[in-house]
């Protein structure tokens, strides 16, 4: 594919600060030389102080930008951002389904960086019950995995069990990130079929730390259009983030994002 290698849509909301949703996604895959390619599920109003309202696209708007997307170009991976409103969650998995997508990440995104609340408790049961079975991987934190699994996750030591509950709602894969938590240890676990990762790494402390989920879940996404394994591509997808976090940049008054142009050594850098 020359320049590119592969391709990957994001299906999501807009961040019109620019450090997260279909903005950061896309800067990501251009990161990690994969074609991007969107479909638009919500305009949000926000900068990096946070979100002063959103409208979300219509339903058939959503499906027919999948469609287009999926029926014309050769797409390795999805992944899915904010869904803002229960018939969007479900007008995805519809179109998703209908396209024959496999390689799917879903970021169940429901609270901005700033706390403003991003998606409703019917939205949230129907990403759930609708949305996880269909993915290849779960990307959730600590604050989402409560929500999906209707308890406390009240450190590392519950992480593990967390991990695997949410494997149990359907998907292939959970990563469950652990930034939320106090401490100077980060902790993320990966839980595949038979299989239990945990991660550890020490704390990067910085404030530039608006759309990191949706940079993993997009840099994992992107790896997995360029022909990665899942755990390959769950490896280099904290990689980069933690790179991007090195490099984070701040131009607002409020939270800074990652750098997304950073390149990673294993990109070609032509």
């Amino acid at each position: 594919m020359g320049l590119y290698r592969g391709v990957a849509l994001t299906v999501a909301g807009s961040d019109s600060g620019g450090g997260a949703g279909i903005q950061a996604d896309l800067k990501t895959f251009a990161a990690l030389r994969v074609f991007g390619t969107s479909a638009l599920a919500a305009v949000t109003v926000q900068n990096s102080l946070g979100v002063r309202g959103f409208h979300p696209v219509p339903e058939e708007t959503v499906r027919g930008q999948i469609d287009a997307v999926c029926s014309d170009f050769p797409v390795g991976a999805v992944k899915t951002g904010m869904l803002a409103s229960q018939a969007l969650v479900r007008a995805t998995a519809e179109a998703l389904e209908a396209a024959g997508v496999r390689n799917l990440v879903v970021d169940p995104v429901m609270v901005s960086q700033s706390g403003d609340p991003l998606l409703g408790e019917d939205a949230a049961a129907a990403l759930r019950d609708r949305l996880l079975p269909l993915a290849l991987l779960a990307t959730p934190n600590l604050p989402e995995a409560e929500v999906l699994l209707g308890r406390r996750i009240p450190g590392p030591e519950a992480m593990e069990e967390a991990a695997r509950d949410l494997l149990a709602l359907g998907p292939k894969g959970v990563l469950l990130k652990g930034g939320h938590l106090e401490g100077e240890e980060l902790v993320d676990v990966l839980a595949l079929p038979g299989d239990l990762r945990v991660f550890r790494q020490s704390r990067l402390h910085t404030e530039n730390t608006h759309g990191t989920g949706c940079t993993l879940s997009a840099a994992v996404a992107a790896e997995l259009a360029a022909g990665c394994d899942l755990p390959e591509a769950v490896d280099r997808g904290r990689r980069y983030l933690r790179q991007a976090l090195e490099a984070g940049v701040r131009y607002g008054r409020g939270h800074g994002c990652p750098g997304h142009g950073v390149t990673p050594s294993w990109v070609d850098r032509r």
